[in-house]
């Protein structure tokens, strides 16, 4: 399943510069590690197109490809790319498909699906070959700031956020996710960078990648409590598969007999804090409620919603992020996360214990 390009030749490096995510299907084959020399080693290890249709970090990849075409990289660097058949449709995943950015946690009691074992294989690999870094490049479907997200609070993982946005994401789950994969052997990120087809989110990501191709090190120095906004992933916002929901606006004539009834700018919410109180939705039955699920996966949506008179409101100061309007997106993965503000004085703490 997994396609090596141990040296990309002059014609396959040509060919990519060229290439449209839709193409990298028939280019290459399928999901492919590809490596590129450079003057330092061990290499930057970047992954794009985890989530076919989330295209930036490619065409970042191909605008950097393209600035040292004919030059040595600063850094060797090895790239994943990932879900091409789903780039081919322009889509996040095809039906039937693993998501790609849930497949990086060996399970050890369960017969492993193809796109897992090849996970295994990527990771693998690079241990054995060595990264200075991991870096994982992502869109996202709804309004939001381009941000960093680390999965262990210390100083590499911070410094390495931070030098793509002030706003960081600390999170533990999902936990089958790249980026925490890494974290075990590398510092690892997972950058965020606003809907596909912004050209600014694909020249931050293209001079982030380059200014980290540069880096000699990462500083091993605790990062300054205010060069960063730290926020903590605190629960996963769900519609359970038995309620039938909409967004306002999508009128129909049957939306009377919709159970839940999301606002049609619902992701205006990301990264704002919202007091206790805030309307999230309309609850037109008994089953159409949200469904929210903290880190150890359990059901706590009654310590974070409340349901009167056919309104659903939050119970608790919170902070969404990633609330997305694309209904597939909802049904495959979420509707998006409830984060809180992390003290300064705790994530410091952390650093120091590191």
């Amino acid at each position: 399943m997994l396609q090596r390009y141990e040296t990309v030749s002059a014609d396959l490096y040509a060919r990519l510069l060229q290439a449209e995510p839709k193409d990298l299907q028939q280019l290459l084959g399928g999901p492919s590690l590809l490596r590129f020399s450079g003057q330092r080693s061990p290499a930057l290890f970047v992954s794009v197109l985890l989530h076919g249709n989330e295209d930036t970090g490619w065409y970042a990849l191909r605008s950097l490809l393209e600035h040292y075409q004919g030059r040595e990289l600063p850094r060797a660097i090895s790239v994943f790319v990932g879900n091409v058949a789903a780039a081919e449709q322009g889509v996040r995943r095809l039906d039937g498909q693993l998501d790609y950015n849930r497949i990086w946690k060996k399970d050890p009691y369960a017969d492993e699906a193809a796109e897992q074992q090849m996970a295994q294989q990527v990771l693998q690999e690079m241990q054995q070959r060595g990264v200075f870094a991991s870096i994982d490049v992502h869109n996202n479907s709804g309004r939001n700031p381009h941000y960093g997200c680390v999965n262990v609070l210390q100083p590499e993982f911070l410094h390495l956020a931070a030098l793509f946005s002030r706003t960081v994401v600390w999170f533990l789950q999902p936990d089958t996710v790249q980026s925490m994969a890494f974290s075990k052997i590398v510092p690892a990120v997972t950058i965020e960078c606003g809907k596909p087809g912004q050209p600014f989110g694909v020249e931050h990501v293209r001079d982030y990648l380059d200014a980290c191709l540069h880096l000699q090190a990462l500083p091993t120095h605790p990062v300054a409590s205010h060069d960063i906004d730290l926020y903590h992933t605190v629960a996963t916002v769900k519609v359970p598969e038995a309620v039938e929901f909409c967004f306002c606006g999508e009128a129909t004539a049957e939306q009377a007999e919709i159970d839940l009834v999301l606002a049609e700018d619902l992701d205006r919410m990301n990264f704002i804090e919202y007091p206790a109180g805030t309307q999230l939705a309309e609850c037109r039955s008994a089953n159409g409620c949200l469904q929210v699920i903290d880190e150890r996966g359990r059901d706590c949506t009654d310590e974070y919603l409340h349901h009167e008179g056919g309104i659903l409101r939050t119970l608790r100061p919170v902070m969404p992020s990633m609330f997305t309007l694309d209904a597939r997106i909802v049904r495959q993965d979420c509707l998006g996360y409830l984060m809180e503000r992390v003290p300064a004085a705790h994530w410091q703490a952390a650093q120091q214990e590191a």
